[in-house]
């Protein structure tokens, strides 16, 4: 199978990692004449016209409150690229960033936006929330302070040290024979349908986790499972694992928790769900790894 990127993939950096501990070269770069960061308030990013605004280097060390405020991503060739989460209640475009553009919600951009530009805008997004949610130490609940980039944390009570988490999700399409199983959940727009999908649990394989999940909210069970490719899902630190999942038989019945309603779908009906073209019924959008899930089943040969 071919590499698959999806939306909030595809970062075009070098994450150049080793040299998150050097502050000082991290200092360096910020202040070289190359250097550019993209800004986001609240989780939404910076935008122009359609298109990611870029600040320079400087301008955004100006803009940071706390040096905490500015992520290193990694370098494009020479150049260092950062992202800037600024805070508070007030408006940044209405204040210092004036005339630069306005500030988006990151899914609905994300949808135009180029998959390199999402890819960036994903790991920024997921890694200020995990700042917001995680500036006391889990050890001692001393305040903790930010380190190599923005990318780890340290308490300086207790030397407890604290790293970005990633919450591992699977997201499957039950298939048997010539048809696959999409489900509903309450909170969706009315007729969407789409895969099925919950949280890898502590001691759980990724296969145990696609048949528990398909068995808890459809009553099926799971006799095979195909992985399809991974997305990053920056809401707020998700990793999709998609897979095809056969199942034993046809008789599902949604949880009434999770899902109110399933629906067999033959090949055709899922191209027509996809496609936007099944009377009364809508399926995720393309930035979402579902999409693809069922497109690439309801495509194959």
């Amino acid at each position: 199978m071919a590499f698959i990127t999806h939306t909030f993939a595809g970062g075009p950096l070098n994450r150049a990692s080793d040299k998150r501990p050097e502050s000082d070269w991290l200092a360096g770069k910020l202040k070289a004449p190359g250097a550019r960061a993209l800004a986001m308030w609240n989780g939404s990013p910076l935008l122009k016209d359609g298109a990611l605004v870029w600040l320079d280097g400087g301008f955004a060390k100006q803009l940071a409150a706390r040096d905490e405020q500015l992520l290193f991503l990694g370098l494009d060739g020479d150049d260092a690229v950062f992202a800037l989460d600024l805070e508070g209640d007030a408006d940044p475009a209405a204040g210092p960033l004036e005339g630069r553009g306005a500030f988006g919600d990151l899914r609905a951009a994300a949808a135009d936006l180029p998959i390199s530009d999402t890819g960036m805008l994903s790991t920024a997004r997921s890694l200020f929330e995990w700042r917001r949610r995680h500036q006391f130490c889990s050890v001692c609940g001393h305040a903790s302070n930010a380190v190599d980039g923005g990318w780890k944390r340290i308490c300086p009570n207790c030397a407890g040290q604290h790293f970005p988490r990633v919450d591992p999700c699977v997201i499957m399409l039950p298939v048997i024979g010539d048809k696959c199983l999409v489900g509903r959940q309450a909170a969706w727009v009315p007729g969407r349908f789409s895969a099925l999908a919950g949280f890898v649990e502590p001691g759980e394989s990724i296969e145990e986790a696609c048949a528990r999940e398909v068995k808890e909210e459809a009553g099926l069970t799971v006799v095979a499972v195909r992985y399809h490719s991974s997305q990053p899902w920056p809401y707020p630190s998700n990793l999709m694992l998609g897979m095809i999942a056969e199942v034993s038989d046809d008789k599902a019945e949604p949880d009434l928790n999770e899902l109110e309603a399933v629906k067999w779908l033959t090949r055709a009906e899922a191209r027509d769900l996809i496609e936007g073209k099944l009377d009364g019924f809508s399926g995720a959008p393309p930035l979402a790894i579902a999409h693809w899930l069922i497109r690439d089943w309801a495509y194959a040969d």
